[in-house]
């Protein structure tokens, strides 16, 4: 055979070579030579053997040694001792190279031989020499497995073995040896090679100095030997491992060092700055002028490629991926053409059997070598994706430290966590796949060419129908829109729940989110069609080819070699054509993420340049000179023309009403605002209050020490300034209390003073203190200001600036400033600013007067606050109106000033505390905190382990439908022995053929064959289709009952469940059930099936086949439940280890600039990359796992291919060729199938886990109805507004302390009641109570005469109203926030706004009502949201009032107008007012003073200071009782 293609002379060159002439002279005819080798056992000639056989090993070794010695002198890794196996190796290989040499020598001394004699052993001894230098030299350079040597021994093996049997032969033909020295020598060689092979099998010890001893738990990868790594035998200890228990994150490996953030970031980040610097030389080209014009144009146009840095920095090690890739495309073909070899050995009867077992043989093998090609593609490929998520994470992290805020305002934080989560990810899903763009089309390619050489011109029919279904596939989705709205949507609600409940809104809210996932069912229903018809198309392809070409032509028979090949390469055909839209469509998506994190990595950076730091001035600590700056280039300048000098050590206080830009003048001095013209400098080093605490999830003593080293002296100071030692004494772990996301846990006052311990323990030079005071009660605010702030206190000859609404302290500092609309408009001492008579002075002197009136004569009060607002009101409600400083000083300055002739000192404080219900709660939240970070541990670990429960599968049906499942199953049978019917009838068909009954029965065949493909084809159709509208339903079904579940929820869950992870299950687990669960199911059902048919199909051509299948299905079933376990518990670890990126990655975001001024910047960077590194040492192993269960699984499906061929050989006079096409192209394709079951097992386990999680929110405990039919209050209640509460206790959850004990108190309609004490006293309690926020345990309220307690809840929040501490406005119009039922009409929305001073900020705006709130409100001053609540308040108008004091981020003449508001708008309401600046509730009718949950003082305000009580000593605190 290998004969033909030789030309004569070659031969002539061949025989003088091996001198073929003197053996048998008969063998010169060449037929001769062939048929004796088809026909008999063969034997090669032994001019084969000594040339080719002897040769190939050492043409691999010479080729491949120059590159791989190269490679070990760039990669040392240590050297290895020598060991004993390493003495034994160069051993064998020295006797190799004696055994060789002695072979010439013998020849030499003979003489008179063939050339051949000479060349083979001198080649061949050399090769050994260069083998023994090689081992030698890999243990000089640290190489524990040479996969080099290990190919080079196998193929010396492979070799050896043709001479090994023929000498045999040879002798035994002869009756004796020959050639006796040779023959000695030979067996000798082969004894050692064998020796060398298994040796070579071992592994060396690791390297003397390598980093692998240093790792506690090193990834066994590093040390692996080449067989181990080949066949990812390495992983099986974890597979064992996981199989035995469930895996825990301990167990992990740690990470590979190349696969490491601290590898990956740079390498990226590197390439993006050569990017930007080649971009920056080119726009340096231009002149400056031309630069000015083209900026805005120029921005867009121009963007350095982030596509080429992705490139430069990963391509190379994706590249031999890409080798690999090809390599296996190349084999893929190989077995069509064996398949036909052994099809027409099956036809031609006088073949001997052992050319049909070598065919087998070489079709095991050949499966077998792709097997593992494919597998190290793939490994390459996903190792590629999961750095390239790494390097983009750590780029866009450290990107989002130093963005300006203009860049910052124009992305969300979640938009921004997205580029993290969903972006990377896109990339990551990307380069798995990316190679499919190339070698798809090539696959194509050759397949054709294979089928044009069997079909001819008739495999375009089949062509045309793969094309026509390319569009199909190609619908891609606009869902992701929808789904980021639902999402945004639930946020916010989630984030405002408690807003919802008090207002009764929920079901306005609910309604907008169904309607957002209306839209995205509708598209998946859309998609889930198109798929249906698609799975159709695909059955018809073989039948419209074969109908085409029996028909095209009379001479065209439809043979088995002719179907069986066909149908096998249209089988390798499907998965390209499958994959190529698919690879398309996410490279368009990948493409449209490239440009968001392009578009992120280019916005503008803070310029590090901005504010002088090296400022060596002594006088000056701090000096801004001719300061202008903006938030944005393209923004109006917010401060203009700031000139301040801050003397070293001394006190600066900022004062000026709301968005005056005094925290602006703060963030300028940070270097966090755009500065268009001017100097700053600051002087040494800083540390910075923000105005809204900035809390880390972290203990308590690590968000104060912020990296700093623990001095517990210094520590302990610092609390004691901070009045946080009391407080320590509440929470339940003390300062090792784990801290909440956002501070959850601590009240608004807690966190603020917790960030100024965090600013005292940092030791810094100068201090910037945004307006620390507002969040906290008046002695505290004293304490604080005495003890740290002020002029005695720890800071003291430290430079301070303050910037502060609590004026009481003013006399104390040094200089204050006072600033108007972005302006300094007067500067100096206390003294001097009075003394200017300016309008600071002209401001004291007003409310001097108006708050001795409010104090003295409460009743008179009213008419003079009444004229009072109207003119202060004119200018403020644009908020950041001109009028001076009139507005801000107002109240509690004079109040000074009143009292300091009797008081001397100033105690009192404009003091406000923003989480008078967190403060209760949270007192409370101790015992709350430890139990939650138990319970958020146990659900980080029990992220359920072990198997899913049946319960769970139960569960799904349930919602897709337990008839329509039955009926789904039954659908996939009939359409599997559909398929099977239509390939016996092709095998029958191919069989007439054989008998030459072709032409006949033509139209028959074709009629039969097409009635079963398209009865194949519409119920597969039908069978999606119902698939996919099960799927749908259950989709629907389950979110709604979430949903329903989460709005009836009561408040207790929402408080101890981190948002994020209620946002999980709407967002991740919703898109499980939607999009992933239903592929899966799909896909699981469809290789189920497949497989089923192929071993039916097996089994019934060659029944002793069965005989097989037991062993390999328990196989089978072993490496299943080892991967599965496995698996399933990786897969777990890394969602629980996903969300600490991000929950980490927001938290930095919202906190940046408090970062950057202590200049933590490296720090934070070093735990993003430690916490993603913790994220893919779980994701890596479950790479492996795939590949490690891949190799398994289809070594499994390669035994079958080699049986099936086997048993078609052994019964080849009994069979068709027609059936063994049949079964041996079904074993060709069930490969694929064994493993995407298993796989699909598994992703089905890790899929349907989303059922269970959704399932286990959608029946959290629920709270009372919302309404109660039969216990409806009638609709003008409550008349009266009379409340009653009796023997009332109450807790926060099951297991607490009563928060209110014992309460009995009468309110009568109209009344008008101060609720006042410490902190913690249960102040919030008494209104959550009112609103059945929490649920009495002991007791009743009564209003009106109807006990609260038996109604539903929204008819008893509908009749409350409140205003809330913390104003919370959804993102929509103001309307919509205003009233989302649309129950007003726009009349009383306007007069609700004029009430409540918005009239003019609102009609100033082109939108009107209709103006656009952002995420949260952002887009109002906190001011302004605060006067939204109370519109809202106004609009609901109820008999009942209760006002959470909200005036943390106010300006006091705010306040007052909210004072009056409500003393006019709600005079004969009764109204409840839990105060924290006891000059608010002076003129109420009583005030209730309570201490630790229970009822201390109840009586008017005046008898109450003369009885010199609680109230007393508070009164006197605030300085408004002597």
């Amino acid at each position: 055979m290998f004969t033909k293609s030789f030309s004569l002379r070659k031969l002539v060159g061949v025989i003088k070579f091996c001198g073929l002439w003197r053996w048998d002279s008969s063998l010169c005819s060449l037929d001769k030579v062939l048929a004796l080798w088809v026909f008999h056992w063969p034997d090669l000639p032994e001019c084969f053997q000594l040339s080719v056989l002897s040769w190939v090993q050492c043409i691999y070794l010479w080729a491949v040694s120059p590159i791989y010695i190269f490679c070990l002198k760039k990669n040392k890794k240590g050297y290895i001792m020598m060991s004993l196996l390493n003495r034994f190796k160069t051993a064998f290989g020295l006797l190799l190279w004696i055994v060789c040499w002695t072979d010439l020598f013998y020849t030499l001394h003979e003489g008179k031989q063939p050339p051949i004699y000479y060349v083979t052993p001198l080649v061949l001894g050399m090769t050994m020499l260069l083998a023994t230098f090689l081992i030698q030299f890999e243990r000089l350079r640290g190489v524990q497995s040479s996969g080099v040597l290990f190919i080079f021994w196998l193929l010396c093996l492979l070799c050896a073995t043709v001479p090994f049997r023929s000498k045999i032969l040879q002798a035994s033909s002869q009756g004796e040896v020959t050639d006796k020295l040779r023959f000695t020598t030979f067996y000798f060689y082969f004894s050692m090679v064998v020796c060398e092979f298994i040796l070579c099998c071992f592994n060396e010890k690791p390297p003397l100095f390598s980093n692998v001893v240093t790792d506690p738990n090193p990834c066994p990868e590093a040390t692996a030997g080449f067989l181990s790594k080949i066949t990812f035998w390495w992983f099986t200890s974890m597979a064992v491992k996981g199989y035995k228990m469930p895996l825990e994150a301990k167990d992990l490996w740690s990470l590979n060092k190349r696969d490491s953030s601290k590898v990956m970031v740079p390498r990226l980040l590197n390439e993006w700055e050569k990017e930007e610097a080649k971009e920056a030389k080119g726009e340096g080209e231009s002149s400056p002028e031309e630069v000015e014009v083209l900026l805005s144009s120029k921005k867009v146009a121009h963007q350095p490629s982030f596509l080429r840095a992705l490139i430069k920095a990963f391509g190379p090690y994706f590249l031999i991926g890409s080798g690999y890739k090809l390599l296996q495309d190349i084999i893929t073909f190989v077995n069509p053409q064996l398949l036909k070899m052994l099809i027409s050995f099956i036809k031609a009867k006088d073949v001997p059997n052992w050319w049909g077992y070598t065919l087998a043989c070489l079709m095991f093998f050949t499966a077998l070598l792709q097997t593992l090609i494919l597998h190290h593609h793939f490994q390459y490929c996903f190792v590629t994706g999961m750095n390239v998520r790494s390097a983009v994470i750590g780029a866009i992290y450290r990107k989002a430290l130093v963005i300006t805020n203009a860049a910052k305002r124009s992305s969300t934080v979640g938009e921004i966590v997205n580029l993290m989560s969903v972006d990377a990810q896109r990339f990551m899903d990307l380069t798995t796949f990316l190679n499919m763009l190339w070698s798809a089309p090539l696959q194509i390619m050759l397949a054709l060419y294979f089928l044009w050489q069997i079909l001819g011109p008739s495999v375009f029919a089949g062509v045309a129908v793969m094309i026509l279904l390319i569009p199909f596939n190609a619908f891609i989705v606009e869902q992701m829109q929808h789904k980021d709205a639902r999402i945004k949507l639930m946020n916010e609600i989630l984030n405002g729940i408690k807003v919802l409940k008090l207002y009764a809104w929920e079901n306005s809210f609910k309604q907008k989110v169904l309607a957002i996932r209306q839209k995205e069912l509708i598209v998946l229903r859309k998609t889930a069609y198109l798929g249906a018809l698609s799975t159709m198309a695909w059955t018809s392809v073989a039948l419209t080819t074969f109908a085409v070409y029996v028909t095209v032509d009379k001479k065209n028979i439809l043979d088995a070699e002719t179907a069986f090949v066909s149908i096998s390469l249209f089988n390798i055909l499907r998965f390209p054509l499958n994959m190529l839209p698919q690879v398309i469509s996410s490279l368009v998506q990948a493409s449209v993420s490239l440009k968001r994190v392009q578009n992120f990595l280019s916005h503008d950076e803070l310029d590090p340049d901005s504010v002088n730091r090296n400022n060596t001035s002594t006088e000056f600590a701090v000096t801004v000179v001719n300061g202008k700056f903006t938030w944005g280039k393209d923004d109006a300048p917010v401060l203009h023309n700031i000139n301040v000098m801050v003397p070293q050590g001394s006190l600066l206080a900022v004062v000026g009403h709301v968005g005056c830009g005094k925290s602006s003048l703060i963030s300028a001095l940070l270097g966090d605002m755009e500065k268009v013209e001017g100097e700053v400098s600051v002087r040494g080093s800083v540390a910075y209050v923000p105005q809204q605490a900035w809390i880390q999830n972290a203990t308590l003593r690590d968000n104060i020490l912020f990296g700093n080293p623990y001095n517990e002296q210094k520590y302990n100071s610092v609390l004691e300034a901070c009045a946080l030692t009391p407080d320590l004494q509440v929470l339940p772990g003390g300062d090792m209390t784990e801290i909440g996301e956002k501070g959850i846990n601590l009240s608004g006052g807690q966190r603020q003073r917790v960030s100024l311990a965090r600013a005292l323990y940092n030791d810094a030079d100068v201090y910037l203190l945004d307006d620390p005071l507002s969040a906290v009660d008046a002695h505290v605010s004293k304490h604080i200001f005495d003890n740290l702030i002020g002029p005695e206190g720890a800071l003291k000859g430290k430079t301070r600036i303050l910037v502060t609404h609590g004026i009481s302290f003013l006399p104390q500092v040094d200089n204050i400033m006072v600033m108007v609309d972005g302006r300094v408009s007067e500067m100096g001492s206390y003294q001097d600013l009075l003394k200017q008579n300016g309008a600071f002075a002209e401001f004291l002197r007003n409310y001097a007067l108006e708050d001795i009136i409010e104090e003295d004569e409460a009743d008179e009060i009213i008419e003079d606050d009444e004229l009072f607002p109207d003119d202060a009101l004119s200018n403020h409600t644009d908020m950041v109106d001109s009028e001076p400083m009139i507005n801000e000083a107002k109240r509690s300055f004079i109040r000074q000033m009143s009292i300091m002739s009797a008081d001397g000192e100033n105690p009192r404080s404009r003091s406000v505390r923003r989480h008078g219900c967190s403060q209760r709660k949270h007192s409370e939240s101790q015992d709350k905190k430890k139990p939650r970070e138990m319970e958020k541990l146990i659900q980080a670990e029990t992220a359920e382990t072990g198997q899913v429960k049946g319960k769970v599968y139960l569960e799904y049906v349930k919602a897709v439908g337990p008839l329509l499942s039955v009926v789904i199953c039954f659908l996939y049978g009939c359409q599997s022995a559909a398929a099977i019917g239509t390939n016996i009838w092709l095998s029958e068909w191919t069989n007439d053929a054989v008998t030459n009954s072709t032409t006949e029965n033509v139209q028959m065949r074709v009629g039969v064959y097409a009635a079963l493909g398209f009865a194949q084809g519409i119920l597969i159709m039908i069978a999606s289709f119902t698939l996919a509208m099960g799927n749908i339903g259950a989709a629907k079904k389950l979110h709604v009952n979430l949903l329903t579940n989460k709005f009836h929820t009561p408040q207790s869950f929402f408080d101890t469940t981190p948002i994020g992870r209620i946002i999980n299950r709407f967002s991740k687990d919703i898109y499980v059930i939607d999009e992933a669960l239903p592929s899966t199911v799909l896909m699981f059902l469809g290789t189920f099936f497949v497989s089923l048919s192929t071993i039916l199909v097996i089994v019934s051509s060659t029944p002793i086949f069965a005989v097989v299948i037991v062993p390999l299905a328990v196989i089978y079933v072993f490496v299943q439940r080892f991967y599965v376990a496995t698996s399933r518990q990786l897969k777990r670890l890394e969602s629980v280890s996903r969300s600490p990126i991000y929950s980490h990655f927001s938290e930095t975001i919202t906190g940046c600039s408090v970062i950057r001024a202590y200049g933590r910047h490296s720090a934070f960077v070093l735990m993003s990359d430690m916490k993603v590194d913790e994220n893919q040492k779980s994701y890596y192993p479950g790479i492996v796992s795939n590949r490690w269960l891949g190799v398994r699984i289809e070594f499994i499906g390669n035994c079958i291919v080699l049986f099936a061929g086997l048993f078609a050989v052994t019964g080849k006079d009994s069979l068709s060729p027609g059936l063994v096409g049949l079964s041996v192209s079904y074993a060709l394709q069930v490969t694929m199938s064994l493993n995407w079951m298993v796989r699909m097992t598994s992703e089905l386990e890790n899929n349907i886990v989303a059922v269970e999680r959704v399932k286990e929110y959608s029946e959290t405990k629920t709270e009372a109805p919302w309404e109660v039919e039969d216990k409806k209050p009638p609709l003008e209640w409550p008349m009266q507004g009379n409340v009653e509460f009796n023997d009332y206790s109450v807790r926060y959850r099951e297991g607490l302390d009563l928060v209110l004990k014992d309460i009995t108190l009468k309110v009568k309609g109209g009344e008008k009641i101060g609720i006042v004490g410490r902190t913690g006293a249960g102040k919030s309690s008494m209104t959550l109570c009112l609103f059945r926020l929490l649920e009495a345990a002991g007791g009743e309220i009564t209003i009106d005469n109807v006990k609260i307690s038996e109604i539903g809840l929204h008819d008893l929040r509908s009749k409350l109203t409140i205003i809330p501490q913390e104003p919370v406005l959804f993102s929509g119009t103001l309307r919509m926030n205003l009233d989302p039922f649309e129950k007003y009409s726009d009349e009383e929305v306007w007069k609700a706004l004029e009430h409540s001073h918005l009239h003019k900020f609102v009609s100033n705006q082109a939108a009107k009502l209709d103006l656009e709130c952002s995420e949260g409100g952002e887009n109002l001053s906190v001011g302004q949201r605060q006067l939204v609540c109370l519109a809202r308040a106004l609009l609901r108008k109820t008999r009942i009032l209760i006002l959470d004091e909200a005036t943390a981020a106010i300006d006091l003449e705010t306040d007052d107008l909210i004072q009056s508001t409500i003393r006019t708008q709600f005079e004969d309401c009764t109204v409840f007012t839990i105060a924290h600046r006891l000059n608010t509730i002076m003129d109420y009718t009583r005030v209730l003073v309570l201490d630790k949950g229970r009822i201390a003082e109840f009586d008017t305000p005046t008898n109450l200071i003369s009885k010199r009580g609680i109230f007393y000593g508070m009164a006197k605190d605030a300085g408004l009782a002597q």
